[in-house]
């Protein structure tokens, strides 16, 4: 398609800030008309112009593909610009979603037995805002659903992976408290 290097990187460039989701290595390749090395490379120097230029963007791997971010410390310049998709989430809300991604596949009775609480709603919700999915039925009596994150949640969060995810202290007592 472009074979100066500055019509490339141009190129990439414009792919990446159109895509309302990442963009893997492979699909790059094949939109640039480029080898998958000459797009590393791309986007190698793209990664460099952003860090050298102090731009509000970054390019980060997320989700098993590409995408160009806002830099964190710009996040409440760009809030004011933004209109919210969907109302934030709630901390039970939140605290559900954790209970999933770090305990992925979990049914509704696991998380009701742990957090004490009626979920169904909250499931719901997730569900509807794409941040979690059913992922099968638990071999235990009555067959309830297991629920697991999707891409969108490691989309939302900008992790790359499930293990992005920070790890969580140990919950076992302490030795020193004797």
């Amino acid at each position: 398609m472009f074979t100066d290097r500055r019509k490339q990187l141009g190129a990439l460039e414009a792919s990446l800030f159109v895509a309302s989701e990442p963009i893997s290595r492979e699909r790059l390749s094949e939109i640039l008309e480029l080898s998958p090395e000459i797009v590393s490379g791309l986007m190698d120097d793209l990664r460099d112009r952003y860090e050298t230029d102090n731009s509000g963007v970054q390019l980060l791997e997320v989700a098993g593909g590409f995408q160009l971010r806002t830099r964190p410390e710009y996040a409440k310049v760009v809030e004011r610009i933004l209109t919210p998709k969907s109302e934030q989430l709630s901390a039970a809300a939140v605290e559900t979603l954790a209970l999933i991604a770090y305990r992925q596949p979990i049914t509704r009775p696991e998380i009701e037995q742990i957090r004490g609480v009626s979920t169904s709603h909250l499931l719901r919700r997730l569900q509807g805002d794409g941040l979690v999915q059913v992922v099968g039925l638990k071999d235990a009596p009555g067959r309830p659903k297991m629920y697991s994150t999707t891409e969108r949640f490691l989309e939302q969060f900008g992790l790359e992976s499930l293990d992005s995810l920070p790890q969580l202290p140990s919950l076992s007592p302490s030795s020193t408290d004797e």
